[in-house]
C-alpha cells in the first residue's frame, strides 16, 4: 500500500478554492464506478420518494410540527414527539444521504478522463433540484400538508428520478451525436407514450391530495373532489399508457426494431401490469397502507422504465477518446 502524498500549502489553497478540480486532477475512476455512483443516486431518489410516502400513511407529516428545526427549541426530534417524530425526522435525515449519493456521482463525473461536461451538468442539475425539493419540503411542513404543496413535492421527485435516469443512461454511452434506431413515426408514438405518464403521475397526485391518506391524524386540508371519481380518471389514464405501450411493441415488432428498444418496451409492460394490479387491489381494499406504498414505489419504477424507453430510441456510440486504456480494457466488457 503506497503512502499518502504529503499536501503542500499551495495544494490545500487549491483544494480550497475549487475542490472538484483538486480531486479530478488526483483521481481517474473506472468507468463502471462512474456508473455506479450515477445508479446510487438514482436509487435514493426513488428511496426518498417511498420513505416520504412512509410519512404521509404512518400520519406522521407533522411529526416536526416546524421547520428547519423539529421543533420552536430543538433541531431534532424529541421522545415527548413520539413515533411520528422519529419518522418524519428519519426522513429528513435521509436527504442529508440523498446530497451524498448525487455529489458521489457529481464527483466521479467530474473526475472521469476525459472530462465530460454533460454528466457533470445532469449531476449538477440533480444537487439544484434536490435543494429546491427540500425548501419545498419545509414549505408543506409550515402550511401544515397543504395538498397543493404535496403534490408539487413529489412532482419535483419526480423530475429529480427523471434527471437521475438520463444521468444513468448517459453513463453507459459516449458523446458523439445520438444516431436515431426507430422512425419519426415510431418516435412520436413514444413521446404520446411520455406525456400520458407524465398527465398519469400528476392526477395520481390529485388522487393523493383528495383521499384519505392526508398524511397526519389531525384536520388536514383536501383538495375538494370526490376521490374515488379521480381515481377512475386515474385508471383510464393508466390503460391508456398500456394501450400505447402495447402499440408500441406491436409496431416495434413489425418495424423488426433493433433489440434494446423492443427489450426496454416489453420490460415497461410488466411493470405496468404489475402496477395496475397493486392499484386496483388497493381501490377495492379501501387503500390499505402497505399497498398505497407498493404504488408509490411502482409509479417510481414505471417512470424509469418509461424514460428508458425513451432514451433507447436513439445510440451514443463512443468515440476513440472515449475507449479504455491498457489498464481499464479488462475491466470493460465488449459489446456485441
Amino acid at each position: 500500500m503506497g503512502g499518502v502524498p504529503n499536501l503542500t500549502r499551495a495544494d490545500a489553497a487549491a483544494a480550497v478554492r475549487n475542490p472538484l478540480a483538486f480531486v479530478a486532477a488526483r483521481w481517474t475512476p473506472q468507468p463502471r464506478t462512474v456508473r455506479r455512483a450515477a445508479l446510487a443516486a438514482l436509487v435514493m431518489s426513488v428511496i426518498i420518494v417511498v420513505t416520504g410516502g412512509a410519512v404521509r400513511l404512518t400520519g406522521s407529516g407533522l411529526g416536526c410540527p416546524t421547520w428547519p428545526k423539529c421543533t420552536d427549541d430543538s433541531l431534532t426530534t424529541t421522545g415527548a414527539m413520539g413515533v411520528h417524530g422519529v419518522i418524519e425526522f428519519g426522513n429528513r435525515m435521509l436527504t442529508y444521504v440523498l446530497c451524498a449519493a448525487v455529489g458521489w456521482a457529481i464527483v466521479a463525473a467530474r473526475s472521469q478522463k476525459p472530462f465530460r461536461r454533460s454528466l457533470t451538468r445532469l449531476g449538477w442539475a440533480q444537487f439544484w433540484i434536490v435543494m429546491g425539493n427540500a425548501v419545498l419540503g419545509g414549505i408543506v411542513v409550515l402550511v401544515g400538508l397543504n395538498p397543493y404543496t404535496v403534490a408539487a413535492h413529489f412532482l419535483l421527485s419526480s423530475a429529480l428520478i427523471a434527471v437521475a435516469t438520463v444521468m444513468w443512461q448517459r453513463t453507459r454511452e459516449g458523446d458523439t451525436a445520438p444516431r436515431p434506431l426507430v422512425g419519426r413515426a415510431v418516435q412520436q408514438l413514444v413521446w404520446f407514450l411520455v406525456a400520458a405518464s407524465v398527465l398519469l403521475i400528476a392526477v395520481g397526485t390529485v388522487v393523493t391530495g383528495s383521499g384519505p391518506h392526508a398524511g397526519d391524524s389531525s384536520e388536514v386540508e383536501r383538495m375538494p373532489l370526490d376521490w374515488e371519481t379521480v381515481s377512475k380518471l386515474h385508471a383510464v389514464l393508466a390503460w391508456i399508457v398500456v394501450t400505447l405501450t402495447f402499440a408500441l411493441w406491436f409496431v416495434l415488432k413489425a418495424v423488426d426494431a433493433p433489440r434494446e428498444p423492443l427489450a426496454r418496451t416489453r420490460e415497461l409492460f410488466v411493470v405496468l401490469l404489475c402496477q395496475g394490479v397493486i392499484g386496483y387491489v388497493q381501490y377495492f381494499t379501501k387503500l390499505p397502507e402497505a399497498l398505497v406504498a407498493a404504488h408509490m414505489l411502482g409509479s417510481s419504477v414505471m417512470w424509469i422504465w418509461v424514460l428508458r424507453v425513451l432514451l433507447s430510441l436513439r445510440e451514443r456510440p463512443g468515440t476513440t477518446a472515449d475507449l479504455p486504456g491498457p489498464s481499464e480494457a479488462a475491466a470493460v466488457p465488449t459489446r456485441a
